[in-house]
């Protein structure tokens, strides 16, 4: 908010290059914002993948995470006035990527009841096509993913 004040002031004493200095520092702001979103909805995703993989089944309480990790991430990253997306696939995939160790982390606790180390865990799945799998998840408007 105090940003938004300053942008005021800035502009109403006519200090355009200042302004927009301001502006760009609000957009990355915003778009940090966005990606740490993603990436905290990124970990429950991935963890729960992680899961599905280790244990070779599914829950509905599973499922039902994956479910709302995904549209959560759909709508965090979706650009309604502009159209498109804030995260490129490139940044999306980057982002999956940091996600990663801590979703193996947490999932270690709670994979055959905790009985594996993460590096252990690590062994059992394979980390590229969970990642691919969680994109094309991400990618694919939700009734499409899960029926209607």
């Amino acid at each position: 908010m105090e940003e938004l004040l300053e942008l005021r002031n800035l502009l109403l004493a006519n200090r355009v290059g200042e302004a927009l200095l301001l502006v760009e520092e609000i957009t990355e702001m915003s778009k940090d914002d966005k990606i740490n979103k993603i990436f905290s909805f990124g970990v429950i995703l991935l963890l729960h993948l992680i899961k599905q993989s280790a244990e070779g089944r599914s829950t509905r309480s599973w499922e039902t995470s994956i479910f709302n990790a995904i549209t959560q991430i759909q709508r965090t990253n979706q650009r309604r006035k502009a159209g498109g997306t804030y995260l490129t696939p490139e940044e999306l995939q980057e982002t999956l990527e940091e996600a990663y160790p801590l979703a193996l982390r947490q999932a270690a606790l709670e994979v055959f009841e905790g009985r594996y180390e993460a590096a252990e865990l690590a062994q059992r799945v394979d980390k590229t096509s969970l990642i691919t799998q969680a994109i094309a998840l991400i990618t694919t408007p939700i009734p499409d993913a899960f029926g209607p």
